[in-house]
């Protein structure tokens, strides 16, 4: 008998209180379904990979020059870097793109400012008439819509991209939400077709048309006054809504004459080139792509946004407009939630049936409890350790229940071993035991 007297000491003590460990496995139950609610809700984790994204604009540019002028100057600087794995570029009409991947032991905000300080070397050797300086971005994956919002019906696209704002503003102050992009929308601006001819015939130059327009078409903080006992901020107001405001600027020539810019130009309202188009069902749309704020509840993100909507579309946006959304991820979530709360049912209800015939009805309801019990435990620790309810952690708990079930049998058929071949014990001591003899070889196999 003295090789079996062997005891894990947390064992044996629970042993000795079940009725403290009966209130414990309650409570622990109560807060594991609690702390499941609130869990933060995902498709996929926020996987973190060192490669930064290097893009510049510069309209008007062939390819084979954004080549030579643009990609191949700040590629010469980037490979220079410490830590690059990978460098790859495409140079197209107006635009260019540099992906820059590291080694997987660079963190990425180390990559992104190698890349910054290498981009700004760079600078003095780039055109100078760039419209903006080459924008570098990381890769994450928490930039990745999590649906998609398109707007259609018998509409002109202006209208569709004032509407597009409207919602766009309101998704936008969910904080659930990071931000909302608008594609395929038209977008808004003052064309100043000038007429040559009738531009030299007034002295003036693309110059002083573009510095007059400049100084015009702003507004002035004009600082604050005092009246009485009131403060009141002065502005003055400048800035221009429309082409005909534009066209009534007055420029001035070499000679310092006054020349109205409607008369040596035609002035008039337009939209920017397109740079993104969208359709839904073959007929041109206008797609808002939502991104959600790293750490938020996918689901309530997009249960809050299901709501604005169908509360927008009761009350603010007309019949003939139609929202559909599309690329709901969060639909992927409640399928595989909902997956594991069946594995979970089922499974108590398989393992305790199954040994009923084998173990009795007392020792198969037990062993069935670690199902449960063992999850409920598990959403206590995930968030402590800064994970999320997403595909890849309901896979492990998927994978790990039949471990634990197995795990329980061990147990409980070892304790049933040491009664029958030492009928003296008693079941407490037995349990005792037999926890302190399979302890090392389960928790060997659970770890392997």
């Amino acid at each position: 008998m003295q090789e079996t007297e062997k005891e894990f000491k947390p064992t044996s003590w629970s042993i000795d209180n079940k009725t403290s460990i009966y209130i414990l496995t309650i409570i622990l139950a109560i807060a594991g379904i609690f702390t499941y609610q609130k869990l933060q809700k995902e498709n996929f984790p926020d996987i973190v990979i060192p490669r930064i994204i290097v893009s510049t604009i510069y309209p008007g540019i062939a390819p084979s020059d954004m080549e030579n002028i643009v990609t191949r100057v700040i590629e010469k600087e980037l490979k220079s870097l410490n830590g690059v794995k990978k460098i790859s570029s495409s140079s197209n009409q107006d635009y260019s793109v540099i992906d820059v991947e590291f080694n997987a032991n660079v963190k990425v905000d180390v990559a992104k400012q190698l890349v910054k300080d290498a981009v700004d070397k760079a600078r003095a050797d780039l055109p100078n008439d760039l419209p903006a300086p080459p924008n570098v971005k990381e890769v994450s994956f928490s930039e990745m819509p999590i649906m998609y919002v398109n707007l259609s019906g018998n509409l002109p696209l202006v209208d569709l991209k004032k509407y597009a704002d409207v919602i766009q503003d309101k998704i936008e102050s969910l904080p659930e939400i990071t931000r909302v992009d608008i594609v395929g929308a038209l977008e808004q601006q003052v064309n100043v077709d000038v007429d040559l001819y009738k531009m030299q015939a007034s002295q003036l130059n693309f110059d002083d048309i573009q510095r007059a327009i400049q100084g015009e078409n702003l507004n002035v903080a004009g600082g604050s006054i005092t009246v009485g006992q009131q403060k009141r901020a002065v502005r003055v107001a400048g800035q221009y809504a429309k082409a005909s405001d534009i066209a009534n600027i007055y420029v001035t020539n070499g000679a310092g004459s006054p020349i109205r810019l409607g008369e040596v130009a035609t002035v008039q309202d337009g939209f920017k080139d397109r740079e993104s188009y969208a359709s839904l069902d073959g007929k041109p749309a206008i797609t808002l792509n939502v991104i959600k704020r790293t750490g938020t509840n996918l689901i309530d993100a997009s249960d809050k946004i299901r709501a604005l909507l169908a509360t927008a579309e009761a009350t603010t946006l007309p019949k003939q407009l139609k929202v559909t959304l599309t690329g709901d991820q969060s639909n992927d979530t409640r399928v595989t939630l909902h997956d594991l709360v069946n594995t979970i049912i089922i499974g108590f209800l398989l393992v305790t049936v199954i040994l009923m015939f084998f173990m009795g009805t007392t020792n198969a309801i037990f062993v069935g409890l670690s199902v449960p019990l063992s999850m409920f435990l598990a959403f206590l620790v995930i968030p402590i350790f800064g994970f999320t309810l997403n595909t890849i952690v309901l896979f492990a708990f998927l994978l790990a229940l039949g471990i634990v079930v197995d795990d329980a049998i061990v147990v409980n058929e070892n304790t049933h071993r040491l009664l029958h071949e030492h009928p003296t014990l008693t079941t407490p001591k037995a349990a005792k035991f037999s926890a302190g003899e399979v302890f090392v070889p389960v928790l060997a196999g659970t770890l392997t």
